[in-house]
C-alpha cells in the first residue's frame, strides 16, 4: 500500500492534520504523522514524535524549547524533519508527502520536502502559495496550494481544500508507488543549458547528441535552471553536461536577476562527471524592464531584449574577472573536461555588427581563461561564432567521447 507522510507543527495545526489524515486513510493508503511542532502539546497522536525530529537535527527538545527563539527552533526542527523523511524515503515508507502551514510552517515542511529526490510528490498547502514561492520550492519539484484562508479550523473553505489536497496526494502517492520508467527513456541523461541568445547552437547540439543515443534536458539559464541542473546531477540523474551557456556567472558578479549563485559550475566537476563547457552569453547581465535597472548602470549599454528583460554589456575588467572565475572552476574538475571557445561572438548579439560586439570585452575574457586554466583542462578554439552549427556538433561530439570513455572506466551509469 502507498504511504503518504504528513508534516507539521502539531501544537497548533493537529485538528487541521487529523482531518487530512482521515482523508487519506478513506483514500487507501497509509499515514506517517511526523510532529515538527515545539510549542505546546500535540493536538494529535503523532506517530514520529517532536522529540525524534530534534534530535535527527541533532537539537535538544527542550532546549529549543526554553530558548524561545521561533526562527532558531523553526531552523532546527526543519533540519530534523529532513532527516526524518529522507530516512523514510529510503526505508520505502515515503510515496508522497504532504503538509499544511503559514509562513513558518511552510519554511519547516518546505525544507524536509526541499531533501527529497525530484520525482517524489510533495504537496505543501500554505498560506504563502500566493505570493514569491522561490524561497520555498526552491529547485526542486514541490507543488504549493494556496489555502485561501488561514489554517486554523476546519471550515466551508478549508474542508474542501483540505479535502482535494488529500486525494491529490494520495493520487500522486498511489502513482510513484507503481510506476515503472518507459523503456524509451533508459539512455544516458545529458543536461544542457541554454538562452534566447545561444538557442540554435544548443538545438542543433540537442539533436546531435539525440541521434547519438542520448537524452537531453535543456535547462533554461536563468538562476534557477542552472540550479536545478545542479541538483539534478547531484541526485543522480544527468550522467554528462553540455554546459554552453554560463552567462549565470555574470548575473552573479555584477549582480543581475540571474544568478544561480557563487557555487554555480562547480558540480559537474565536483562529481567527477563528462562535461563540455563554452562561453555562452558571458556578454551580459539580465535586470528586469528598463525602469528596474540600477542607477548605477545608467550610463552603460544597455539592450532591452523584450519588454521585461533588459541586457547590459558587460566591461572588459568584469569578463577578465569571469575568465579567472570560469577558469578557477573549471580546475577543480575530476572528470573529463573540454572548454569550446568560439572566437567570432559568444551570443546572437556579440558577433560583428551586432549591438554588444566588443573584441577588448572578447579578448580581456578569454585572455584570463587562457592564463588561469589548468593544463588537465582541454581548450578548443574554434574561428565561428557560437551559434555555428559546426561548433555545436563540435562540442557535442566531443561529450560523446568524453562519456564512452568515462562510462567504460565504469565510474557512471548510463542513465
Amino acid at each position: 500500500m502507498a504511504t503518504v507522510v504528513l508534516v507539521g507543527t502539531l501544537d497548533t495545526k493537529g485538528l487541521e492534520y487529523a482531518f487530512v489524515r482521515d482523508e487519506l486513510v478513506g483514500h487507501g493508503v497509509d499515514v506517517v504523522l511526523v510532529d515538527a511542532g515545539v510549542l505546546g502539546s500535540p493536538l494529535t497522536p503523532p506517530d514520529i514524535p517532536r522529540e525524534e525530529v530534534a534530535r535527527a537535527a541533532g537539537a535538544d527538545l527542550g532546549a529549543l524549547v526554553a530558548a524561545a527563539d521561533r526562527g532558531v527552533a523553526v531552523a532546527a526542527m526543519g533540519r530534523g524533519a529532513a532527516a526524518v523523511v529522507g530516512e523514510l524515503h529510503a526505508a520505502g515508507r515515503l510515496d508522497a508527502i504532504l503538509g499544511l502551514g503559514g509562513s513558518g510552517g511552510s519554511a519547516l515542511i518546505s525544507a524536509a520536502m526541499r531533501a527529497l529526490p525530484i520525482g517524489v510528490p510533495k504537496l505543501l498547502v500554505s498560506t504563502v502559495a500566493s505570493g514569491d514561492t522561490k524561497p520555498y520550492v526552491g529547485t526542486v519539484d514541490l507543488t504549493m496550494m494556496h489555502s485561501v484562508v488561514d489554517i486554523a479550523g476546519v471550515n466551508r473553505i478549508s474542508e474542501r481544500i483540505l479535502a482535494n489536497a488529500a486525494a491529490a496526494a494520495a493520487g500522486m502517492a498511489k502513482r510513484y508507488a507503481s510506476f515503472t520508467p518507459t523503456a524509451a527513456f533508459a539512455r544516458p541523461v545529458v543536461g544542457a543549458t541554454m538562452f534566447g541568445v545561444t538557442t540554435p547552437c544548443v538545438t542543433v547540439a540537442r539533436e546531435r547528441l539525440e541521434a547519438l543515443g542520448y537524452e537531453v534536458l535543456v535547462f533554461h539559464a536563468t538562476g534557477v535552471g542552472g540550479q536545478s541542473m545542479e541538483r539534478l546531477m547531484r541526485d543522480g540523474f544527468i550522467a554528462a553536461v553540455l554546459d554552453a551557456t554560463t552567462t549565470e556567472l555574470a548575473d552573479e558578479l555584477v549582480g543581475g536577476v540571474f544568478s544561480a549563485g557563487p557555487e554555480r559550475g562547480e558540480a559537474a566537476g565536483a562529481l567527477g562527471l563528462p562535461q563540455v563547457v563554452s562561453l555562452g552569453a558571458l556578454d551580459m547581465v539580465n535586470f528586469g524592464p528598463a525602469e528596474t535597472v540600477p542607477a548605477a548602470f545608467a550610463d552603460r549599454l544597455l539592450y532591452q531584449h523584450n519588454p521585461t528583460v533588459t541586457l547590459m554589456r558587460t566591461t572588459p575588467a568584469e569578463c577578465a574577472e569571469l575568465g579567472r572565475r570560469l577558469a578557477r572552476k573549471l580546475n577543480t574538475a575530476r572528470g573529463p573536461i573540454t572548454l569550446f571557445i568560439p572566437l567570432k561572438g559568444i551570443s546572437l548579439i556579440a558577433t560583428e555588427g551586432q549591438v554588444f560586439y566588443d573584441p577588448a570585452a572578447d579578448a580581456a575574457l578569454l585572455g584570463a581563461i587562457r592564463e588561469n586554466l589548468g593544463d588537465h583542462v582541454e581548450i578548443v578554439e574554434m574561428e565561428t561564432d557560437i551559434n555555428d552549427p559546426a561548433f555545436a556538433v563540435a562540442m557535442a561530439d566531443r561529450l560523446h567521447e568524453h562519456y564512452v570513455a568515462w562510462a567504460g572506466q565504469g565510474d557512471g551509469a548510463a542513465g
